[in-house]
């Protein structure tokens, strides 16, 4: 019995051992996807676009839900109706932008983002994380989440790097 005593070893779905360094195959995303969904992302934030509900139908995929910076959840349509219902939109101060295929039509976007005051100073720091979806529509915002930053920043960072990989 030469097998006694050893536990065998485990292996996942892609028949790797299970603490071995998955191996991601290189993606076919457009190299300038990053770009695409950044402005997406940001035209979201856009005074212009937060009062127009055709084109927020648009961008949110039409089982969208969000997980906010509070903890609470939100629905498609009690987004669509905050965006719209809102006066002044916060001046919303977004960077560290990273993209990562989670399948060929499917994309993981998260950045940070903070409120920029009146006297020119940021709040409310926000890690964000977003997935979009592609489909016939083009790309949609399928969910987002906002977490409460741990560290703060003065200023937004220009920096961007992008990871595009799947499974």
């Amino acid at each position: 019995m030469r097998n006694a005593g050893r536990v065998p070893e485990v292996k996942a779905a892609d028949n790797q051992p299970m603490n071995a360094t998955p191996t991601l195959a290189p993606s076919t995303a457009d190299p300038d996807l990053l770009h695409t969904l950044r402005a997406l992302e940001v035209e979201l934030h856009h005074p212009g676009v937060r009062c127009n509900a055709e084109r927020l139908a648009q961008l949110m995929h039409e089982d969208f839900d969000e997980v906010g910076r509070s903890g609470r959840i939100y629905t498609r349509e009690t987004v669509t109706r905050l965006l719209l219902s809102q006066e002044q939109p916060p001046a919303i101060v977004p960077d560290r932008f990273r993209l990562v295929m989670l399948a060929p039509d499917v994309a993981l976007l998260t950045y940070r983002s903070a409120h920029r005051q009146a006297d020119g100073s940021l709040t409310l720091h926000t890690l964000r994380s977003s997935v979009w979806t592609h489909s016939l529509q083009g790309w949609q915002l399928r969910y987002h989440q906002g977490t409460p930053a741990a560290e703060t920043w003065d200023r937004p960072e220009e920096t961007a790097l992008t990871h595009t990989s799947h499974p």
